[in-house]
């Protein structure tokens, strides 16, 4: 592959918080601040140099302690985050950065197991690929991951309550009773998705094409991974949920809890 990148692989990590610089930033032309960790010099390298040639502004470490204190700076936009690093584990920085931040991240991986993916996500990655990844396919998992964090999926409504929740999309908030709900892009994109068809049943394959997910991920169920977290989030008893209803066999469904 061009550049010799596409014997890369990488996860995706979204999600700057609701109401974040991303979209002011795009408004007003600047160029995007991307942090890129990979420990390998050479695809580092050319990793950053196809994002520079493409508009971005990028900043490249190599190891877990540099990646941790760069992306917890408020300038980055999105985090190119490889997984297998040397001295701390791209998982471990996951979930040190998932811990202050909420900025949209892309994990790099060589592994595929089911079970690697599933536990970036579980610590906070919003999306990934894996290696090998094309310049190409990186560029597009990016901007794809800042168009959702921006909330730029064409016109809905400005609110949508349902019960309890409410969602904005003009600021990119949700809230619990009125408490702002702490939500990576990519948890706000699903839950929008959700409030906007409330009492509807929403497969994997839908909530997916809603929130501007990758279809690969409905095989994997990392949906299901993904809608956990924001179940625990809304304080919903996974068991026995209330708002957040698993509807077997078939998706997933936003209920007012009073309807219940």
């Amino acid at each position: 592959m061009r550049n010799g990148i596409s014997n890369v692989s990488i996860c995706v990590w979204l999600g700057p918080p609701c109401g974040g610089r991303v979209s002011s930033k795009r408004m007003e032309g600047a160029r995007l601040k991307i942090l890129v960790v990979e420990d390998d010099a050479k695809i580092g390298r050319l990793t950053r140099d196809y994002l520079e040639q493409h508009g971005f502004d990028v900043t490249l470490v190599s190891d877990g302690l540099a990646a941790t204190r760069e992306a917890l700076r408020p300038e980055f936009d999105a985090v190119v985050l490889d997984l297998m690093l040397p001295g701390k584990s791209g998982f471990d920085v996951c979930r040190e950065i998932r811990e202050h931040s909420h900025v949209p991240i892309i994990a790099v991986t060589a592994r595929v197991d089911v079970a690697d993916r599933v536990l970036g996500l579980e610590l906070g990655a919003d999306d990934y690929v894996t290696k090998p990844f094309s310049a190409r396919e990186l560029l597009a998992r990016i901007q794809a991951v800042v168009r959702r964090a921006e909330g730029r999926a064409g016109p809905r409504a400005r609110e949508v309550r349902v019960g309890r929740v409410l969602v904005d999309s003009a600021s990119l908030r949700a809230t619990l009773d009125g408490q702002v709900l702490a939500l990576t892009s990519y948890e706000f994109a699903l839950l929008r998705a959700l409030a906007e068809n409330a009492g509807k049943v929403l497969t994997r394959e839908r909530l997916l094409d809603l929130a501007k997910g990758n279809a690969e991920e409905a095989f994997d169920r990392s949906v299901d991974v993904r809608i956990s977290r924001l179940r625990q989030k809304l304080g919903d008893d996974p068991r026995h949920p209330r708002l957040l209803k698993t509807v077997r066999g078939s998706g997933y469904m936003l209920v007012a809890e009073e309807s219940v």
